[in-house]
């Protein structure tokens, strides 16, 4: 597959079709891109003019299409449905003429067996056969979506954790960049992974975070079975040998709690 090396950035203004484009990562690519001066229409169920649920696709779709040279699709949900959302995308796309399709994929998708990984694999191969130009980059896990599994497991006076799991969080600022410089370049098909810069156990990520959040908990690491936790035990969902971002943990933390978040 191809690789991306550089970002050939385009001159001109460019009209780019974000969607998901008021969600955590698909805001920032937005700004991120109209910053620098490109024309970006936000694609979401509730953001007019453009207030558009990929499932069901619509003339609204199409109308947001109309004239726009890359698509940048960070939409996506857990409850089902990417599949189908993707297959109406890359159907409009291909009516209005898109020269680019980027997608945002999640690094293991291909090697752990959850269901919402299932569904991104799938997504990945709807755009590789869509015979558009495209663009995939998977991440590793964002800094925010780690912080919301710590709190859910720190509700109990007793915080369990999954034994012998580490992990690779990244901040997601990072990530929005990343795409955006894609989004302003060729089609590169399946591009280099985009890691955090650490490998964490999970013990040393949550004893952080309480550090950070100023709680206390006694940890106790608990081991699971089954394919899914044997893929995260193996390292399936990271990747080590991409540690290219830059901020740490504790200093996601430090913005987000104040400066308890500093590692000593």
């Amino acid at each position: 597959m191809t690789k991306h090396t550089a970002f050939a950035t385009i001159p001109d203004m460019t009209t780019i079709l974000v969607t998901g484009g008021t969600g955590t990562l698909g805001r920032l690519v937005t700004e991120r891109l109209r910053a620098d001066g490109h024309e970006v229409r936000v694609l979401s169920r509730h953001s007019p003019p453009y207030a558009v649920d990929l499932r069901a696709g619509g003339a609204v779709l199409d109308t947001a299409l109309a004239g726009v040279e890359t698509v940048v699709h960070c939409a996506s949900t857990q409850r089902g449905g990417d599949e189908r959302a993707a297959a109406n995308l890359i159907a409009a796309a291909r009516r209005a003429g898109v020269g680019h399709l980027v997608y945002i994929s999640i690094v293991g998708v291909d090697r752990v067996p959850l269901g919402y990984y299932r569904s991104k694999l799938t997504v990945e191969r709807q755009i590789e056969e869509s015979g558009l130009g495209w663009t995939v980059l998977r991440a590793t896990q964002f800094h925010d979506l780690m912080v919301t599994l710590l709190q859910a497991l720190a509700k109990p006076p007793v915080m369990p954790l999954p034994a012998g799991l580490s992990d690779q969080p990244v901040e997601v600022a990072e990530v929005a960049a990343e795409l955006a410089g894609l989004a302003l370049a060729a089609p590169a098909g399946r591009v280099a992974d985009l890691g955090g810069p650490e490998v964490r156990t999970m013990d040393s990520l949550a004893r952080a975070y309480l550090r950070a959040a100023d709680r206390h908990r006694t940890i106790v690491n608990v081991p699971l079975f089954g394919r899914t936790y044997r893929a995260y035990r193996t390292g399936a969902h990271m990747a080590p040998k991409r540690t290219v971002g830059k901020v740490t943990f504790e200093e996601y933390l430090a913005r987000r709690f104040g400066n308890s978040g500093q590692r000593a």
